[in-house]
């Protein structure tokens, strides 16, 4: 069993797009309004990190993940969380979790990271979604879910 799951290329442009446009229309209004310094300032920062932000999403969205028999990986062969390690997956309405994804809780606590419009981890907390696809993350969701569930009461 192998499941892969990638950033939808539609969501992925749109979502790069209005972070870089924001980027770029604070920074245009810094420069180009006749406000104080203060505010020019400020404004320059915010574009700065509107263009950080963007170029951080684009980066993170050339990989995707794996779900195979290991546990849960991005594309570039970093483990996310084992198998062993999976307690519970959690994708109801109102649970925390990102657009069309699913969050798992870990037996153990991971370092805290994040890749923009993939995934993000807080310590017992594992995220996936953003700018999937939610027809794929949704066939991954079940997938891990029949995996807990099997474990919990095998077949005979």
């Amino acid at each position: 069993m192998k499941i892969e799951l990638r950033a939808a290329p539609a969501r992925r442009a749109m979502a790069v797009g209005v972070l870089y446009g924001f980027g770029g229309v604070a920074i245009y209004t810094a420069l180009s309004e006749a406000s104080g310094l203060v505010w020019a300032l400020a404004l320059l920062c915010l574009g700065g990190a509107g263009l950080g932000a963007g170029e951080a999403l684009r980066r993170a969205t050339r990989l995707g993940l794996q779900l195979d028999e290991a546990g849960l990986s991005d594309s570039a062969g970093t483990l996310l969380a084992p198998w062993q390690d999976i307690v519970a997956i959690e994708r109801g309405s109102f649970s925390l979790r990102p657009s069309n994804g699913f969050t798992l809780r870990l037996a153990k606590p991971g370092a805290r990271a994040w890749r923009p419009g993939l995934w993000w981890r807080l310590g017992h907390r594992l995220g996936v979604g953003g700018v999937t696809s939610a027809n794929e993350t949704k066939a991954m969701a079940q997938a891990i879910e029949i995996r807990l569930a099997d474990r919990v009461a095998p077949l005979p």
